[in-house]
């Protein structure tokens, strides 16, 4: 018997499944590629959400949690993830200024938010009015990550790649059965596939389709990434990501003229120079309306977990909700009332 079998390899499995690892349990992944949201997911990490000027929830300790989690990684995986990088927003009016420095006097912004305008020229982008820093910000190159911890995860035998079928798995008093595999508890990671799952299908995730470009611009000269209504992250050879587009109806992966065409407009918002456009994609995020996490134990099941929507800001979410629902499985370390999948139990149930 192991301990846990994990549905799912995005973030939020490779999350949980490191958490176990590194205390010492015994692991299953199981993963059928149709999910692609965190593979192609912008990666940025930032404590601050701009158009709002508010705080992330629990910004501080999720940053503490995620740079300890991906240093780690970076070790035992042998390659680089995480870089940390400036975010610029770029200010288009003396307004958008004086709100950046009423947001940074805020309590709970001044250590994220940088007091002094910053007027650097960067070729390829007229800013008269220049940007705003963000701190403690950067990216993790999530497809680099995915591919390297699933590798290392077949290397130990400790992943298939194979669909999940609901109704082969069995409940037992000491654990689950699945085939021929017994497993303490069961950790659901699907992302927005969790739709098709008949334990947690009654839960309101709610995905928001995305769509990014890769685009290449010799003119454009940049060393950091550029955030207004749509982010700019440079990789390097004159290549930038940009994205993204927010589609709450359309829940199909596939790129669309309307989101070409959003994007293009967007991004010649921000930059003067010519750019083309190397590649174009698509993901539905695992989004909830109340736009925190689903975590918990099913229940009247004390083997069947969920670990999802941890949205666009799967990199500094996933290690710190794994962390939550390991405590909670193996210390009974009660979770946050707002992750909590609890919540949404009729009232009197909770």
């Amino acid at each position: 018997m192991i301990d846990y079998l994990i549905i799912g390899s995005g973030l939020a499995g490779i999350s949980f499944a490191e958490i176990a690892l590194r205390n010492d349990k015994s692991i299953l992944v199981l993963d059928n590629n149709s999910q692609n949201s965190s593979k192609i997911a912008g990666g940025l990490y930032n404590p601050v959400i701009l158009k709002r000027f508010s705080e992330v929830w629990q910004a501080q300790e999720q940053l503490v949690l995620m740079n300890e989690f991906y240093t780690v990684l970076e070790e035992k995986l042998n390659c680089k993830v995480d870089f940390k990088r400036p975010i610029l927003r770029k200010f288009f009016s003396v307004e958008e200024q004086n709100n950046w420095f009423a947001a940074s006097d805020k309590v709970a912004l001044a250590p994220f938010l940088s007091i002094e305008l910053i007027s650097k020229k960067y070729l390829g982008i007229d800013s008269p009015y220049g940007y705003g820093e963000v701190l403690q910000t950067g990216y993790v190159d999530t497809a680099l990550l995915l591919n390297k911890y699933r590798e290392y995860l077949k290397e130990k035998n400790l992943f298939k790649e194979e669909s999940f079928d609901y109704d082969v798995l069995q409940t037992e008093s000491d654990g689950i059965h699945y085939k021929d595999i017994q497993a303490r508890h069961i950790v659901f990671a699907e992302g927005f596939g969790m739709h098709a799952n008949p334990y947690f299908k009654h839960l309101p995730l709610d995905g928001t389709k995305g769509e990014l470009f890769i685009i290449k611009a010799p003119q454009l000269d940049l060393d950091v990434i550029v955030n207004t209504s749509v982010f700019i992250l440079p990789l390097g050879n004159d290549l930038f990501k940009v994205g993204a587009t927010y589609n709450w109806k359309d829940k199909t992966d596939l790129p669309t003229e309307e989101g070409k065409i959003e994007l293009e407009e967007r991004v010649k918002e921000i930059i003067t120079c010519d750019f083309e456009i190397v590649e174009h994609f698509a993901g539905v995020r695992p989004t909830v309306k109340d736009r925190r996490p689903l975590v918990g134990t099913l229940q009247n099941y004390e083997s069947i977990h969920i670990l999802n929507g941890l949205g666009t800001r799967g990199v500094m979410l996933g290690p710190a909700m794994a962390k939550a629902l390991f405590d909670n499985i193996e210390h009974q370390i009660p979770l946050n009332l707002a992750i909590d999948i609890n919540r949404f139990l009729p009232k009197g149930q909770q």
